[in-house]
């Protein structure tokens, strides 16, 4: 329960930041969006409909849609999330509590500022494992239905979106707007996968065993051994598996390449890592390091 309540809060904060952005930044620069919100944008250009009451509209059929493909949580999770942002998309126009940020036609800065806190407020959503509802739910059951990837239906119905928002936007305002929709995609992933980044290290050698030794008794790290095979020689290999702190690893490659200078090394992203040295039961650190 206390699991959920913190995910049902965090969602709501989530939608708080991307209607924020929609409301006070898009709005005033005359930057489009996609999907949804891009509609509802050009229904307020148009009709001056506000944003929020069009979301809640808009995302009614689809609930229904959704009904038949979702299980429980994530149907709730998607009409919290939908009822939030249209509450905040009315909130913050209706309350004038913070005024419309106007950049001065200054569309370099306002497409910096709409997609990071557009990718802010959605990457925090999809980490707590809700949705804004809208094209998410279509790409959902397009995944579940016909096989196809969430991310293919949302990256085409965007571009639908996005070159109907040519109506009122002319070329300029619509490339920055692309800049922003750029910028959000990367927030968002940086979000959703963790602000730490470790790094995940393969070790093929003949001397692994005295490798292993010295990463324990120096470094204390824990690491896994993979049953490898040879290409060349056919023979069988020990690799070892280990993840380390980045500022780690010139001391780790001092390690292996002082006992085997002609070891293979493998070194790649870990953007999350979990367990003992990293969430629980980090070494404790001196004075100088």
């Amino acid at each position: 329960m206390k699991r959920n309540i913190r995910e049902l809060f965090m969602i709501a904060l989530g939608c708080a930041i991307y209607a924020f952005s929609l409301d006070l930044i898009s709005v005033p620069n005359k930057l489009a969006d996609g999907g949804i919100s891009g509609i509802t944008l050009m229904l307020r250009h148009f009709f001056n409909i506000n944003m929020g009451v069009s979301t809640i509209v808009l995302n009614l059929p689809l609930f229904l849609l959704g009904y038949h493909f979702m299980n429980k949580k994530q149907l709730i999770y998607t009409i919290w999330g939908t009822a939030c942002l249209s509450f905040f998309l009315y909130f913050w126009k209706a309350s004038n509590l913070i005024p419309e940020i106007d950049f001065h036609n200054d569309l370099f800065l306002s497409a910096i500022s709409a997609g990071t806190l557009s990718g802010l407020g959605l990457g925090t959503i999809f980490r707590f494992k809700g949705t804004s509802g809208g094209t998410d739910i279509l790409a959902k059951i397009a995944q579940l239905k016909f096989g196809i990837s969430s991310g293919k239906v949302i990256l085409m119905l965007d571009v639908v979106v996005l070159g109907i928002s040519l109506s009122y936007l002319d070329a300029t305002h619509m490339m920055y707007t692309i800049l922003a929709s750029y910028i959000l995609a990367k927030v968002m992933d940086f979000i959703q996968e963790g602000a730490y980044t470790a790094k995940g290290v393969l070790i093929i050698s003949d001397d692994f065993e005295k490798i292993s030794k010295q990463i324990d008794e120096k470094m204390e790290r824990g690491l896994t051994y993979f049953q490898g095979y040879g290409g060349y020689k056919m023979d069988d290999k020990h690799v070892i598996y280990v993840v380390v702190s980045p500022r780690e690893i010139p001391f780790l490659k001092e390690i292996i390449f002082s006992i085997d200078p002609n070891a293979f090394v493998s070194i790649m992203e870990v953007h999350e890592a979990y367990g003992e040295g990293f969430t629980y039961g980090p070494k404790p650190k001196t004075k100088l390091f």
